[in-house]
């Protein structure tokens, strides 16, 4: 018995000298020799990660264990701050390893996020119900909040909230349940991350004949043609489906039955009717939501999750959105019959119009009305000249940033470009990572994320990306946007900018670590420079020539942009009530997932947007935002930061849209402050207004 118990031990301790060999090979746990600290691609291997993962787990324990047992008594610098730093190794393993998930998701990523996200979240119960952790920082709390000012100040509140938020006021059994809920919509959200890809690849629509396709540019067939050879040429041509509802083809195809083709296998994707359906796991993530809710006292989700937002209630969100409902539903009928109308010259007077038609006639219209087209305005949108002249040469007047590629520095796909950034003195600021072609691997939409975020104390810089879901053009021709693409590429940049010009003493606060209704603002305003005269005619040239387009097509293309812009409004307010109704049951209320499809139904009838020529950008079966991200009962945060941007480039456009006063004013008490302070009064002390301005959102889309 004996010699069996030492040869145990000996294999243990032969176990562990095997272990922190492997992980003194693991790239992933050492420091990087790269500028900036930069992720070393070229050798993380796939196999490296859960290994790390495993490790930087341990260290985080270790730490905070060191916290707890600190025998010294609490305070802003041993419990705050140490809190605050403990688990650098953790984040950045994370960070790296969740870009692949959501960007390059391999089969063997795949299979180790399954093991991974159960680790993470049983290591995030265990912080957030540690009691002796939690009397540490509320004792700091009660004893030194009112004391300390700035970023101490917010550090400790922010901390502080996000533990009385978490549940660490809750009795032991409430505890419990809590711990149970959060492992099992870390698990719901995982299958949720398997299946809409899934169902969002397979409802691919196969066609065998290329007069099918007609109304499609030669560019549109050829990436046809590429799509259905990477997905394993089951006809010639292959439609992908993208993530919103409407498809950006079914402005341009002839066939109305491939139109009808096409918008059903977008809307059907994950519903049930065909191999895939989400539903049982939406209802079970809303279920637990509430139960949640409930178990820290609030009636609902909603009125959970917008505590720490700038709404702060729902009736404050549907206030919001009432205003703009009643504004836009004349507009968007009046829309609605004129196309249909304008169908009727050529189809007849019994001619029908069906959401699948929409885009295709609204098409025509603009064509007839304003003469343009995508096709005729892509060639003056190369998507390295809408970078480089355009998102970049922005960036530059505004902001004095100037932007150096980096080919020596590795990436995780070959698509990807990084570049050094610069400030208006040359100092080092961020590298800056930009992915924008789609791929199978890669989930659809497009969003920003850092591999590590500035932090004063750390000395670190950041390192941010941009991801999109571009077409690519075949080997040897330029890849053209529409001009949607375009503003997607200048949106991603504002959320990039805000990460790039923080400028905030401690990680928990900076760069994008605000509000969900703020970190919008930076992204949607940055849309406006796209369309600023001298942005514009910097990257808007001609593939071939390197010719500007000609002012009279410019004028014809920036009238079209708020083409009936109703549509575009309603899509994003009926998904937006979707979420919120969604998120406003209680735990008893829930309804099925047979039941699922009509609750949408009867949630959009309820608002008055049950409207079948103006769907929800996203319907709850396929709505990522909700289930699978962020933004559970936060998808108003689109409409209301958009108000917030567009007073935002009011300002800009009165004092110098380009002049770098403006800019740097901006950045000053805006861009470089994360969540330094009360994100309302930054937006005050930039523009001089009290309170937002909503009906400037509505002057901006022309309505």
């Amino acid at each position: 018995m004996t010699l069996g118990i030492t040869a145990a031990v000996l294999a243990s301790a032969a176990g562990l000298v095997t272990a922190c060999k492997d992980n003194a090979d693991n790239p992933l746990l050492q420091e990087s020799t790269l500028p900036f600290g930069a992720p070393d691609f070229s050798k993380i291997k796939a196999s490296d990660y859960l290994p790390a993962f495993k490790a930087a787990i341990q260290q985080k324990r270790d730490e905070i264990k060191k916290i707890v047992e600190n025998k010294d008594s609490a305070t802003f610098e041993n419990t705050i701050v140490a809190f605050d730093e403990c688990g650098k190794q953790l984040e950045r393993v994370s960070r790296i390893f969740f870009a692949l998930v959501e960007a390059d998701k391999t089969p063997e990523i795949g299979e180790t996020e399954k093991k991974v996200v159960p680790m993470l979240t049983d290591l995030e119960n265990e912080i957030s119900f540690n009691k002796p952790l939690f009397e540490r920082i509320k004792t700091v709390y009660d004893r030194d909040f009112e004391s300390l000012q700035g970023e101490e100040k917010k550090l400790l509140e922010e901390t502080y909230k996000d533990f009385v938020l978490n549940g660490a006021l809750l009795s032991d059994a409430d505890s419990k349940r809590m711990k149970e809920i959060n492992m099992k919509i870390a698990d719901l959200q995982q299958q949720w991350g398997d299946v809409v890809p899934e169902a969002t690849n397979d409802a691919v629509v196969w066609v065998d004949k290329k007069e099918d396709l007609a109304g499609l540019s030669e560019a549109d067939l050829a990436q046809c043609a590429k799509d259905a050879e990477s997905l394993g040429k089951k006809a010639p041509y292959a439609i992908v489906i993208v993530n919103t509802t409407q498809q950006p083809l079914l402005s341009s195809l002839d066939n109305r039955d491939l139109r009808r083709r096409v918008y059903e296998a977008s809307i059907h994707r994950a519903d049930g009717t065909g191999k895939h359906n989400s539903y049982p796991i939406v209802v079970q993530i809303a279920k637990l939501r509430a139960e949640q809710a409930e178990l820290m006292g609030y009636k609902n989700y909603a009125s959970y999750s917008l505590e720490r937002t700038m709404a702060k209630t729902p009736d404050n969100v549907y206030a919001f959105l009432k205003n703009l409902i009643s504004a836009y539903t004349p507009k968007a009928d009046a829309e609605t019959k004129e196309i249909e109308e304008y169908a009727k010259k050529t189809m007849g007077p019994d001619f029908k119009l069906e959401p699948y038609d929409r885009f295709y006639y609204s098409a025509k219209m603009k064509q007839e009305m304003l003469n343009v087209t995508d096709e005729e305005v892509k060639p003056y949108f190369n998507v390295d000249s809408v970078l480089i002249n355009g998102v970049f040469f922005a960036a530059n007047k505004a902001y004095g940033l100037t932007f150096k590629e980096r080919t020596d520095i590795p990436t995780y796909h070959a698509d990807m470009r990084v570049f050094e950034v610069f400030d208006k003195n040359g100092k080092q600021k961020a590298l800056f990572y930009c992915d924008y072609f789609r791929r199978p691997t890669k989930r659809g939409g497009a969003w920003m994320d850092a591999f590590a975020e500035q932090c004063g104390l750390r000395g670190q810089l950041p390192m941010v990306y941009n991801v999109c879901n571009n077409a690519k053009a075949p080997e040897g021709q330029p890849s053209l946007l529409t001009w949607d693409e375009v503003t997607t590429m200048f949106h991603e940049f504002g959320h990039a900018l805000h990460g790039m010009l923080s400028d905030c003493k401690y990680n928990k606060l900076s760069g994008t670590s605000v509000a969900r209704d703020f970190v919008e603002m930076p992204s949607q305003f940055n849309e406006s420079f796209a369309s600023i005269p001298e942005v514009f005619d910097n990257y808007a040239r001609h593939y071939k020539t390197g010719e500007q387009m000609p002012a009279e097509l410019k004028e014809r293309m920036i009238k079209s942009i708020n083409f009936q812009s109703a549509y575009a409004l309603g899509e994003n307010l009926a998904a937006t009530c979707v979420d919120l109704a969604w998120h406003m049951l209680s735990s008893k209320e829930i309804p099925t997932a047979e039941q699922a499809a009509k609750f949408e139904t009867d949630a959009l009838q309820a608002v008055g947007l049950l409207n079948a020529q103006i769907p929800p950008r996203y319907s709850t079966s396929y709505f990522n935002h909700v289930w699978g991200g962020g933004y559970a009962a936060g998808y108003y945060s689109y409409l209301w930061t958009e108000v917030l941007a567009v007073n935002i480039a009011d300002v800009f456009a009165k004092r110098g849209a380009l002049k770098p006063e403006t800019g740097q004013d901006f950045c000053q008490k805006v861009l470089s402050r994360g969540n330094t302070g009360d994100l309302m009064q930054m937006f005050s002390d930039f523009t001089g207004m009290q309170q937002p301005d909503a009906s400037a959102l509505l002057r901006a889309r022309g309505l």
